[in-house]
């Protein structure tokens, strides 16, 4: 829904309730998709420009004025931006980049929607017979206003604001019919199996007590007892009594939304009303596009031309469909001649479940947040394999900017520009001209550089509206860059982020300073997440390696009161047969002498149980070395190795290897695509040999980590170090016993998996034996 629905006072009938933006996006809308007059300044930019405003005005100056209306069965609702009741003046406040005779026409013709329907409100609510209307446009760079006014008569406002509220109507009765279906569907929902999985129920209690109690919750829960389903049936059973508007599905990587949609499907199935819940997948910008070749506007993109235009028939024909996957969303969008990627970004609006990566509700410039927030919708949200969300986070809220880059925009920026970029990279040698080190972090940002950055970014803003450029190109890719590293600044604290600076060399051993790194570097993205539990309902993390707690809720800001549930494994010892190689070791010092044991014992448990088996190393390098090593000794036995930067494709090959009746070895890295995510159940795998602890490298990045996290937590090493490295470990031994009838064998190649402080960290139920050489019965 995009609204919320509430009953009448007094009266049975519902009410749709819908924000003013919401309405005006739908009825006031028209002609070409148009990205030439963005991006927009920041949010705390907006905040800033606003305030910058308000600042100007007497003393009298209202400011966030929430006005609501009704027509008919619709209540709109919203804030002013301001009112000035000495003039009689009610202003909606724009701010922008770049300049302003540039912005296309519907921009400025939704900007007037919105004002003059604040202006009804107004009029309504203060019982004022006219009322001026000013269109207030403030140049973030410039501080500079442009102020559009016209004076309305009150009379003529109601009509325009009934008219907006009859184009969006039909519309409206048809969501509240729909909402009412799927929560009537939803509330009588069965689970779609004939019993409940052991593990199963335990996790689908705690989930639905989350709810219940609009709590946050982390679950611990093994894999291979199905928690996509067992997360997703108690929500959506909580969905109506809860008044959710929508729940959101997050996943870590893109094969995780296809167990997601299958679940969907089957719980859709089991529903007495077919198709009464809409599922929307989505996908990124760059792999929906139809035409890369083009700019995002309708002089360039035969998609863009129009869009709006035919958007509505298009959003109509999308919504009949309960599953909106990745080919149904492009066919609908092929047969309007819209642009699918921006079509699923207007759903997002009307589905009632999506299914998308993080960064849809995490990031920085998240959509599924934002629209939450604009339309204040009551949401619950699952983030699944959540042990990822750290380290994507950090990724998420940080941002590097390298001097080549900067060199290449210069190559192709026009004569104005090049000033600007020249500034920049004085200013820039100046920063690193007396670095010792490869690599340093520093206290302070630095200011002088930041300034000529951002006037950089004012000039290349005019240049790309008024000459718009591929977003392939180095110009338009360094721009980005420019603006997201800009607002990472605005954010910088040490409590949660560091500045360094690398060289692609050390100084000592000449290294060029010319090929350096500019980094704003997110360490502990917890206060940056903590505003995203905080804005759902209902949000639970769940994963198979979500332990220690404490240091799940310390780096990823888990709210004080949130409920942790830990599942017990329903599998018993006696299935996963676990040997400790402690007679090899895997330290880096040790790595060349590691090879030829390993491969003995790894062709030594084929021999004695034929199979499929994954043997996975830290890092390609290692990996590399010892799949040579092991077909140079054991040619006979088949292989297939993982390389860097796999497609689909090429994964899905991988993959196909492992076969019902099959063997052989396949080579993965730890902590890769096939370490997790990855279901290979019965004899499709039986068992995994994982070499080292997969703890990560020590360089100066991770060294900043540990000392910024001892300070922090008092438990640097633990947390930068040791509990990143055993979680890969446990992902990745979790691929073998996937379900009650499997069996298999798992080696842990490394002395130091006999430590305390490591084998507290393996999971309760496996029963680890120590061995100085494969037994003769070849362990499994």
């Amino acid at each position: 829904m995009n609204a919320l629905v509430d009953e009448r006072p007094g009266d049975s009938a519902s009410v749709y309730t819908i924000a003013v933006r919401a309405l005006c996006e739908f009825g006031a809308r028209r002609g070409d998709l148009d990205l030439r007059f963005t991006p927009a300044p920041s949010a705390r930019e907006g905040i800033a420009g606003h305030a910058w405003v308000r600042s100007q005005r007497g003393a009298g100056y209202q400011a966030e004025v929430a006005l609501d209306g009704e027509y008919r069965h619709l209540r709109v609702r919203g804030r002013a931006d301001g009112y000035d009741p000495a003039r009689n003046r009610l202003e909606e406040i724009k701010t922008y980049r770049g300049e302003l005779r540039r912005m296309p026409e519907n921009h400025r013709h939704l900007h007037w929607a919105q004002a003059l329907t604040y202006a009804h409100l107004m009029c309504r609510q203060r019982g004022l017979a006219r009322i001026e209307v000013a269109l207030v446009y403030l140049d973030i760079g410039t501080q500079r206003e442009t102020v559009l006014a016209e004076t309305h008569d009150a009379a003529d406002l109601r009509l325009r604001f009934e008219a907006l509220c009859a184009s969006f109507l039909a519309w409206s009765e048809q969501e509240l019919a729909h909402r009412a279906r799927r929560d009537a569907a939803l509330a009588q929902l069965q689970f779609p199996y004939p019993g409940f999985r052991p593990g199963q129920r335990p996790l689908a209690v705690a989930v639905y007590n989350a709810a219940r109690k609009g709590l946050c919750l982390g679950a611990q829960a093994p894999t291979g007892i199905g928690k996509t389903i067992g997360t997703l049936f108690p929500l959506l059973k909580a969905m109506p009594a809860q008044g959710l508007d929508k729940i959101y599905f997050l996943t870590a990587k893109t094969p995780g939304r296809a167990p997601a949609l299958q679940a969907l499907q089957r719980i859709a199935a089991a529903q007495a009303a077919p198709g009464a819940l809409r599922v929307l997948e989505l996908q990124a910008r760059d792999k929906a596009c139809e035409h890369p070749d083009k700019a995002c506007h309708g002089e360039s993109c035969p998609l863009a031309q129009g869009f709006y235009d035919r958007l509505p028939a298009a959003r109509a024909e999308a919504l009949h469909g309960a599953q909106l996957d990745r080919p149904a969303l492009r066919a609908v969008a092929a047969r309007h001649q819209v642009c699918p990627y921006y079509l699923g970004q207007d759903l997002m609006r009307w589905c009632d479940v999506a299914v998308g990566d993080f960064n849809y509700y995490f990031d920085l410039h998240a959509p599924l947040y934002r629209l939450a927030q604009d339309h204040e919708w009551r949401v619950g949200v699952l983030v699944d394999e959540a042990h990822n969300l750290l380290d994507r986070a950090r990724g998420m809220y940080t941002a590097q900017l390298h001097r080549s880059q900067l060199s290449a925009a210069r190559r192709e920026a026009p004569a104005e520009a090049r000033s600007a970029l020249d500034a920049v990279a004085r200013r820039w040698s100046a920063l690193v001209a007396d670095q010792a080190q490869a690599y340093e972090t520093r206290d302070e940002l630095p200011e002088a550089l930041i300034a000529a950055l951002q006037r950089a970014v004012g000039v290349l803003s005019d240049d790309q509206e008024a000459n718009p450029r591929s977003a392939d190109g180095a110009l338009l890719r360094f721009y980005f860059d420019a603006l997201h590293f800009l607002q990472m600044a605005e954010l910088y604290d040490r409590a949660h982020s560091v500045l360094d600076t690398s060289l692609a060399e050390a100084p000592a051993a000449g290294g060029a300073r010319g090929l350096s790194t500019l980094c704003i570097r997110n360490l502990i993205p917890a206060p940056f997440l903590a505003e995203r539990y905080a804005a759902a309902h209902t949000c639970t993390l769940f994963s198979a390696t979500l332990a220690p707690w404490n240091y799940y809720v310390d780096t990823l800001g888990l709210p004080a009161q949130a409920a942790w549930a830990g599942v017990e494994s329903p599998f018993k010892a006696e299935q996963l047969q676990v040997y400790v190689a402690r007679h090899i070791s895997t330290r880096y010092k040790h790595r060349r002498a590691s090879l030829a044991p390993m491969a003995q014992l790894v062709a030594q448990q084929y021999r004695a149980r034929p199979g499929n088996y994954l043997a996975f190393a830290s890092s390609f390098d290692y990996l590399g070395q010892l799949a040579d090593m092991f077909r140079q000794l054991h040619p006979d036995i088949p292989v297939w190795v993982q390389a860097p930067s796999m497609n689909e494709a090429e994964r899905h090959a991988f993959l196909e290897n492992f076969t019902e009746h099959g063997s052989g070895i396949g080579f993965a890295v730890l902590g890769g695509a096939f370490a997790e995510g990855v279901d290979l159940p019965g004899r499709r795998l039986i068992g995994a040999f994982v070499a080292t602890l997969g703890l990560p490298q020590i360089n100066p990045v991770n060294e900043e980590i540990m000392r910024r996290m001892d300070a922090a937590f008092g438990r640097g090493y633990d947390y930068a170090y040791l509990y990143p490295g055993l979680r890969k470990v446990v992902q990745a031994a979790g691929r073998v016993i996937r379900g009650q009838d499997d069996r298999g064998v798992l080696y842990l190649i490394d002395d130091r998996y006999e430590r305390s402080e490591v084998r507290e960290l393996l999971p309760q139920w496996w029963r680890v034996a120590s061995m100085d050489r494969l037994a003769t019965d070849g362990g499994a």
